[in-house]
């Protein structure tokens, strides 16, 4: 662990997260629901939202600008709240940016393996995250006793990035995803999108009670808190952060879902996409 990690953990450091567009959102309500001492720079990369049908190479040079950004901006930790980025782009930013520590998004196969009763586990995630080296991995690892049906769920990132969490053709995309699933006898559903979390109520009306699904956000979170030691030294009673907002895309958009979304407004800026690659330069 680089040495400045340590350091930064008496001082606070700032935290930059990022993501294709809004799914990010859920893990930045994980960090602050534990650690709201964080101040942490939010960049929703909305000019070339979604990531997920994008090529690898793409998404990795998008990943590698935004994470110089960050740093530029005086981020300390970067937490890559994107499983399709972090697919595409983990294992590369780490050798890239060697002294700055990330924390990814790896689709949460291991406990679903291990809590399954019924030995069928469901798996939504978009096409470059089953494509990437980092699901392969913890299949392979995990899954070796487990029956894993996966679905990539065509357009329900973009469902949630216009704040439709529970309108009939969000429905639609999750019941065609999810009713084949049941009748095979899953249990257990694995998020694989950041964006996900945010119809989980909605997942539950459709699999019902005795299904779980399972959120990756909470788990992040800690490993964050791990890396700075705010697990043993927790934010003193009463604080709270700033967190600034960025997109790419339309700033008018993203505020207008920041109360639906955290159940808080806040101001959020735009950048120009030439803008991060310069601030970054």
């Amino acid at each position: 662990m680089p040495g400045g990690v340590h350091e930064a953990a008496h001082s606070i450091p700032t935290i930059g997260i990022f993501d294709s567009g809004v799914g990010g959102l859920s893990v930045l309500r994980a960090i602050r629901q534990q650690m709201p001492c964080l101040p942490v720079i939010y960049l929703a990369d909305q000019a070339h939202v979604p990531y997920g049908p994008r090529p690898l190479a793409e998404v990795r040079a998008f990943s590698e600008a935004i994470t110089r950004y960050l740093l530029a901006q005086g981020a300390q930790l970067i937490v890559v709240a994107c499983n399709t980025a972090s697919a595409a782009a983990l294992h590369f930013l780490r050798q890239a940016f060697p002294q700055t520590p990330f924390v990814g998004m790896e689709p949460a196969v291991k406990p679903a393996a291990e809590r399954t009763q019924s030995g069928v586990v469901g798996v939504l995630a978009t096409p470059a995250t089953f494509q990437g080296a980092l699901y392969a991995s913890v299949v392979e690892r995990f899954a070796n006793s487990v029956t894993l049906l996966q679905h990539t769920c065509p357009g329900l990132v973009q469902q949630i990035e216009a704040g439709a969490l529970d309108a009939p053709a969000t429905r639609a995309i999750l019941e065609e995803a999810l009713l084949p699933m049941l009748a095979k006898g899953i249990d257990t559903i694995v998020l694989g999108c950041t964006h996900y979390p945010f119809v989980i109520p909605l997942i539950e009306t459709i699999v019902g009670e005795g299904v779980r699904v399972i959120d990756p956000a909470p788990a992040v979170a800690r490993q964050v808190g791990r890396l700075i030691g705010l697990n043993e030294t927790p934010c003193p009673q009463g604080t709270s952060a700033a967190v600034s907002y960025l997109t790419t895309g339309e700033a008018a958009a993203l505020q207008s879902l920041l109360p639906r979304l955290l159940g808080e407004a806040s101001e959020v800026r735009q950048l120009s996409w030439e803008g991060v690659l310069a601030a970054g330069e």
